[in-house]
């Protein structure tokens, strides 16, 4: 439970068919006073136990550490993907479980359909509001633990609902920011965490040139444009970073395109392979819609994705979600 709109509404409607209670991640956020007090409201005035589970150390161990040393090597992490799979339905559902508890649900809004004996994840019905992507990590044991409530409706339909139980809640913008740093503050808390990382070094064309300078390889994504302070008759655009020279490489416009990406660290959801000569929808980031793109096995825990269309800014360290329809076959660390 988190005090808001979704798992609160979530609450409502299985407490009406189970003996429910509510848990609490206490991790690293910083308003974690703020939340504590109003998830504590929320489960007296729905009248269930709530529990607080302390996993900083574990969050710092898992999470932010994997975060920090990404930057720390040019990468571009996504710790909510990580997040999801160890600590979130990883320790927090174990110690959940612990607990004399036979199942876990969330807000997310995705399906969960078990067909032969194996859990199959889908897209939620509101493409506004799908989270499948961010549970691309999770595995059959994990999912078979479970219950997305939320799914099957629209966050619209979740804001009536809970109106009509009494509940308000205000229909503000869906915040994407990570948990453990405040808005707009990446580079601040990454230069309290990597302060050797924060100093100068030079911004380069993909021939080697130096055209510029940077003020700390961690300020910079792929596919940035504004504040590189190049001057030329075209804008230029950062292609690639390199953590090992602390150089930012940028190129032109279409050299941020490219039809071909390599994963690793795969994981299926289902347990096993893909068929490879079937065609997927492919997304390499959360705000991206996914293109067709085919399969190719390249190693143990390789593989080959080439898209129909070249995208625009593959981002090393982000993830790739593989799609069929609106199911979730898998995912890979793009390297």
């Amino acid at each position: 439970m988190s005090g808001g709109v979704d798992s609160t509404s979530c609450a409502l409607i299985l407490r009406e068919q189970y003996d429910i209670s509510g848990f609490f991640m206490e991790l690293a956020q910083p308003d974690i006073d703020d939340q504590k007090s109003r998830v504590r409201k929320t489960a007296k005035r729905l009248g269930i136990p709530l529990t607080i589970i302390n996993l900083q150390n574990e969050f710092q161990h898992r999470v932010l550490n994997y975060f920090t040393s990404s930057y720390d090597s040019g990468l571009t992490p996504n710790p909510c993907m990580v997040c999801n799979r160890e600590i979130k339905f990883g320790l927090f559902m174990d110690a959940i479980l612990s607990r004399d508890v036979d199942m876990v649900a969330t807000g997310h809004y995705v399906r969960l359909k078990k067909e032969g004996g194996i859990y199959h994840l889908y897209s939620g019905v509101d493409p506004e509001k799908d989270q499948s992507y961010f549970l691309a990590r999770l595995t059959q044991e994990q999912l078979s633990r479970v219950l997305f409530p939320l799914g099957e409706q629209t966050k619209e339909q979740t804001y009536s609902f809970m109106e009509e139980q009494g509940f308000g809640f205000p229909r503000e913008q869906e915040s994407q920011d990570v948990c453990f740093y405040e808005t707009n503050r990446i580079g601040n808390y990454l230069k309290s965490v990597l302060p050797e990382k924060d100093r100068q070094g030079d911004i380069v064309t993909l021939d080697g040139r130096t055209v510029g300078s940077h003020d700390g390889l961690f300020r910079y994504t792929i596919g940035q444009r504004r504040g590189l302070g190049i001057s030329d008759t075209t804008p230029w655009y950062v292609v690639r970073l390199n953590g090992k020279t602390n150089q930012v490489v940028v190129g032109k416009s279409d050299e941020l395109f490219s039809n071909i990406i390599i994963m690793e660290r795969l994981n299926w959801i289902s347990g096993t392979e893909p068929v490879y000569s079937s065609q997927y929808s492919v997304r390499i980031r959360y705000s991206h819609k996914g293109s067709p793109a085919t399969l190719e096995k390249t190693g143990t825990d390789r593989c080959r994705i080439t898209f129909s269309e070249p995208q625009k800014a593959i981002t090393p360290g982000q993830f790739a979600v593989v799609y069929h329809d609106d199911e979730v076959i898998g995912s890979g660390v793009i390297c």
